[in-house]
């Protein structure tokens, strides 16, 4: 019997003579102080922190913007769009470069592209400025964050320091929610100018980030693939075709005629026939290459951006986990952007009274993260099931409240409770959905997995706006047409009733997203297990069995029958 059978069926002294392997090939790698590592994680948090308030930063910043640079209200989208658009059509073409040339350095790349392009918003003097500067701000974080998850994963090998390093970087995400909320008091003051220190922030951190990156991550290893070449028609099939895509799906609504607009109905088409395209293109390729591995050495079959059998992973649980993403933050980004509106626009509260109502969010997002970190070594299948079922079964129950909110009655009673609730998917997902594809991708394919993963949540976000938002128009025209009121095109006209309605149908959509992904957890995901400790499956090895094999090239070898 092999030495990977072995693995497949361990016994009690197999299994030690494991843990001493593993042991002896942790010892062989990387050495560093406590300081370092801790530097590491904090690094790459803060990454992710300024990734995600450079979007909703500015989300609240508009109204300010729009006075001090007289920008006509139509194009206020773009200022947020052109970040979501770059960073998030990107993040598999920086994801492929930063396992392929190194991830520190795509890493630093990065950095100093949000530095540079930060301080140029800073300094825009028009809109359209602004918005450019805001797309090239956005590639920074399109390199950062696949290149952080990956030097995560590399610099902690699976362990609980793992689990603790994946879990701190996704609470990065409700701090930098909260880092960017926290504007609201000080553009709330005059003059018009204080828009600006956002981004002069944001270079500040940025610059930080990258100082405290160079000194403390580990120098690149070079990648294991022989063939270090881009897939560079993959790459300009998927970036063009998500580009469309998510471009479609922020201005369908607002087009002139709507989703009727002839310009409207033509990207959508040519996206999906790109992304079509795109995964037909890599799935060739991978064909290719596995049929006869030197017609890698070919300019026109290099190695594929994204193996499309990365999706199939765990038995096809990593397509699982992935869609699980999208779903959960289609319904936590409609959550969250649908309650603001209600608090501002129908219950009329301040800019600093909307942001305190957010507080228990933040906070509780850290502490599901802090859970993760602490209980995901020991509880596999709590992590991976329970948490994903009953973390989405909790986004429902806290959209559910706002669908059935009764404005007259405390904040105590409703918003609380929801706003409390909101999070456990999302950051369970998030966090553990991260680890578990650390375990299933390849050490030299880290960050494109990390890329993909990120790729689901942004196109996730721009699915749940939109889907909501065509509810939401929708409940508030039949509702006026009740009334007898015609609701003109910007909706100003539409009656408080006729809002509060389009509101809670918004959030019963939300529901609907987080209860599918419950769905999907339930039925799919019960026999996880503790992936990559029990058996070696074929494209499923993770680091310990790679570790425990020492022979890299062996990782993607079958395992033979008895």
């Amino acid at each position: 019997m092999s030495k990977e059978l072995n693995l497949a069926t361990p016994s009690g002294k197999e299994l030690g003579r494991s843990v001493s392997n593993l042991e002896t090939a942790k010892g062989n790698g990387p050495q560093r102080s406590l300081l370092r590592s801790v530097f590491i994680v904090i690094t790459c948090t803060a990454a992710m922190v300024v990734n995600i308030s450079n979007t909703t930063s500015v989300s609240i910043s508009l109204p300010t913007i729009e006075k001090g640079l007289d920008i006509e209200e139509e194009q206020l989208q773009w200022l947020v769009s052109a970040y979501s658009l770059s960073s998030g059509c990107l993040l598999l073409f920086f994801g492929r470069l930063a396992d392929l040339y190194g991830r520190k350095k795509a890493f630093m790349l990065g950095t100093i592209c949000q530095v540079a392009f930060s301080l140029g918003c800073g300094f825009a003097q028009d809109g359209v400025t602004l918005a450019v500067l805001r797309g090239f701000q956005g590639v920074g974080g399109a390199a950062t964050i696949p290149s952080a998850l990956g030097i995560l994963a590399h610099a902690f090998p699976p362990s609980r320091a793992r689990s603790i390093a994946f879990a701190t970087f996704a609470a990065g995400a409700p701090v930098g929610g909260a880092f960017g909320y926290a504007h609201r008091r000080f553009l709330t003051l005059p003059p018009r100018t204080h828009w600006r220190s956002i981004f002069y922030m944001a270079a500040a951190t940025s610059a930080l980030i990258g100082v405290s990156g160079l000194i403390s991550f580990d120098a690149d290893v070079p990648s294991s693939e022989v063939v270090k070449r881009v897939d560079w028609i993959g790459a300009s099939l998927v970036t063009i075709g998500l580009v469309l895509i998510v471009f479609v799906l922020g201005e369908g609504e607002i087009a002139s005629d709507g989703w009727k607009t002839p310009y409207i109905i033509a990207l959508l088409v040519i996206g999906v026939i790109l992304v079509a395209l795109f995964l037909l293109w890599e799935w060739k390729l991978e064909q290719i290459i596995e049929e006869d591995p030197s017609r890698a050495a070919s300019m026109w079959t290099p190695p594929p951006l994204m193996k499309l059998s990365l999706w199939t992973r765990a038995r096809g649980r990593m397509a699982v986990v992935l869609c699980i993403a999208f779903l959960n933050w289609s319904a936590f980004i409609g959550w969250s952007f649908w309650v603001q509106l209600y608090y501002q626009n129908y219950l009329l509260l301040s800019p600093v009274k909307t942001m305190i109502r957010f507080i228990p969010m933040f906070i509780v997002g850290c502490l599901c993260n802090f859970f993760v970190a602490m209980v995901v070594s020991k509880l596999p299948l709590v992590i991976f099931v329970g948490n994903a079922v009953s973390g989405s079964l909790l986004t429902a129950t806290a959209t559910i409240l706002f669908a059935l909110i009764d404005p007259t009655v405390t904040y105590w009673a409703f918003c609380f409770p929801s706003t409390v609730l909101i999070v456990f998917g999302a950051d369970f997902v998030y966090s553990a959905g991260t680890i578990f594809i650390a375990k299933t991708s390849l050490p030299h394919e880290h960050s494109v997995a990390a890329a993909l993963f990120q790729t689901m949540t942004q196109i996730g976000t721009a699915f749940g706006l939109t889907i909501s938002t065509i509810v939401f128009n929708s409940a508030v025209d039949k509702e006026s047409a009740k009334l007898g009121v015609t609701v003109n095109a910007s909706g100003t006209n539409a009656p408080m009733s006729a809002q509060l309605v389009g509101y809670k149908d918004a959030q019963w959509t939300s529901t609907s997203f987080a209860l599918m992904g419950a769905l999907l957890a339930a039925l799919f995901l019960w026999s996880v297990g503790i992936v990559g400790h029990q058996r070696v499956i074929r494209h499923v090895d993770s680091d310990e069995t790679m570790a425990m094999k020492h022979e890299p090239s062996s990782a993607e070898i079958s395992p033979r029958p008895n």
